[in-house]
C-alpha cells in the first residue's frame, strides 16, 4: 500500500466516523451538544444563510413566508442524503485504497458504486469482492446501511410528532392571545371573562409547553426551522407572549398571585437561552423598542378597562423595563437568525384573530362576545340551597 492509498483509507475512516458520530448525536442523543465541530452545525449554518438570503429578496410577504417554510422539511431530507452519500463515499474509498485490483473492476468510481449497492443492500453482483477482509467490510457496510435506514424510519415519526404537538399549542393560543399573540390580549380576555383565578392553570399549562419545547428542540434543533401555518404565528411568538404575560404578572396586579408566573418565566427563559446556544445565536439589541412610553400607556389603559390594574402604577413601567432586559435581547437574537417577528405587547386596534377571518367568523365572534361570563358559585351558597 502506497502513502496515497494509506491517506485515502484514513480519510475514508475519518469521514465514516464523523458521520456516524454526527448522526448518533442528532438522532439518538437526547441532550444539548456543546461541541462546535459538527457536520450538522455547518450544514444548517451554511444552507440557512443561503436560503434566508434568497427569501429576503422575494417581494411578496406570502411568497417569502412560503419559501422560508420549505426550508425545515427540505433541509432534513438533504441532510439525510448528505449523511448517506458521505458513508457511501467513505466506504468506497476504503475499498479502493486497500487494494484497487481486488474487485472485478478496479476503477475508483466503480468502487463507490459497489459501496452504494452494498449500503442499500441491493446486491446486483456485477461488482464483487474477492478477498476475505473486503467481504467482512462489505458485511459491516451493509449492517451500517440497515442501521442507518432503521434510525431514519424511527426518527422521522418522532420528529413530526414533536412538531405537531408544538404547533397544536400555538394554534390554541390564537383564540386567547390574538394573532399575533400578545400579553395584553391574554390578560384582558382573562379579565373580561372574569377568569383571572384560572390564570395560574393557564401559565402552568404553558410552563409544561416550554419544558417540552426545551427538551424537543435541544434534541432536534432542526425543529426551530419548521414554521407555523400562518405568518403571524410561530413558536417564538408564542414563547414571547407567554414570557411577556409572566413579566406583567410579576410586576404586580391587584388580586393576582405571582408564584406560577415566576415558575413559568424561569422555564421559558431557560428554553430561550438554551435554544440560542444550540443555534449559535447570541443576544441582540432590538432596533425598535417593543414597548415605548406611549405603548405602555395604551397597554395600561386596555388593562384598566378589563379590570386588571397594577398594584403600583408609578413603578410598574420601571420594573417592567428591568425584567425585559433579561430576556428580550435573547428572543430578538433568535428572531433575527430565524427571520421571525417578535409580537408586540398589545394588539393593534381592529386586529382580528385568525379564526375570525374565516368564513362567517365575524358572526361567530359576535355570538361568542354576547355570552356573558358567569361568576363561579359560592360553595356556601350551594350548600344553603341544598
Amino acid at each position: 500500500m502506497t502513502l496515497i492509498d494509506a491517506m485515502s483509507a484514513a480519510g475514508g475512516i475519518v469521514l465514516i466516523g464523523a458521520i456516524l458520530h454526527d448522526a448518533f448525536e442528532v438522532m439518538l442523543l437526547p441532550r444539548r451538544i456543546k461541541s462546535r465541530m459538527r457536520i450538522v452545525r455547518y450544514f444548517f449554518e451554511g444552507t440557512w444563510s443561503l436560503w434566508s438570503a434568497i427569501g429576503c429578496r422575494l417581494g411578496s410577504q406570502d411568497r417569502r413566508h412560503h419559501f422560508l417554510g420549505l426550508y425545515g422539511p427540505l433541509s432534513l431530507v438533504v441532510l439525510l442524503i448528505v449523511w448517506a452519500s458521505g458513508l457511501i463515499l467513505g466506504f468506497g474509498t476504503i475499498f479502493w485504497s486497500f487494494n484497487p485490483t481486488q474487485f472485478s473492476s478496479h476503477h475508483w468510481l466503480n468502487q463507490v458504486y459497489f459501496s452504494g449497492v452494498t449500503f442499500f443492500t441491493l446486491g446486483y453482483g456485477d461488482v464483487v469482492p474477492h478477498r476475505a477482509w473486503s467481504k467482512v467490510l462489505c458485511v459491516f457496510e451493509a449492517g451500517t446501511g440497515l442501521g442507518f435506514i432503521a434510525m431514519v424510519i424511527g426518527y422521522l415519526p418522532v420528529l413530526y410528532q414533536l412538531f405537531s404537538r408544538r404547533e397544536a399549542h400555538v394554534i390554541t393560543l390564537d383564540a386567547l392571545a390574538g394573532s399575533p399573540p400578545t400579553a395584553c390580549t391574554i390578560l384582558c380576555r382573562f379579565g373580561e371573562g372574569r377568569s383571572l383565578d384560572n390564570l395560574d392553570t393557564f401559565l402552568l399549562h404553558w410552563q409544561q409547553w416550554c419544558a417540552e419545547l426545551l427538551e424537543s428542540q435541544l434534541s432536534y434543533p432542526m425543529l426551530a426551522y419548521y414554521r407555523s401555518q400562518h405568518d403571524n404565528q410561530s413558536w417564538l411568538a408564542a414563547l414571547t407572549a407567554i414570557m411577556d404575560t409572566c413579566v406583567l404578572v410579576m410586576v404586580g396586579f391587584n388580586g393576582v398571585r405571582t408564584l406560577q408566573a415566576r415558575l413559568t418565566f424561569a422555564t421559558a427563559r431557560l428554553a430561550t437561552i438554551e435554544m440560542g446556544r444550540v443555534l449559535g445565536v447570541g443576544p441582540r439589541p432590538l432596533r425598535e423598542d417593543r414597548l415605548s412610553a406611549e405603548q405602555f400607556t395604551k397597554l395600561k389603559d386596555d388593562l384598566d378597562q378589563a379590570e386588571v390594574s397594577f398594584v403600583d402604577e408609578e413603578e410598574a413601567e420601571e420594573r417592567l423595563t428591568s425584567f425585559r432586559a433579561t430576556y428580550e435581547p435573547f428572543l430578538n437574537g433568535l428572531a433575527v437568525h430565524l427571520d421571525l417577528l417578535l409580537p408586540p405587547w398589545s394588539s393593534e386596534d381592529g386586529q382580528l384573530d385568525n379564526w375570525v377571518t374565516s368564513p362567517r367568523g365575524r358572526s361567530a365572534k359576535r355570538l361568542i362576545e354576547s355570552v356573558e361570563a358567569q361568576p363561579e358559585a359560592d360553595p356556601a351558597t350551594e350548600e344553603t340551597t341544598r
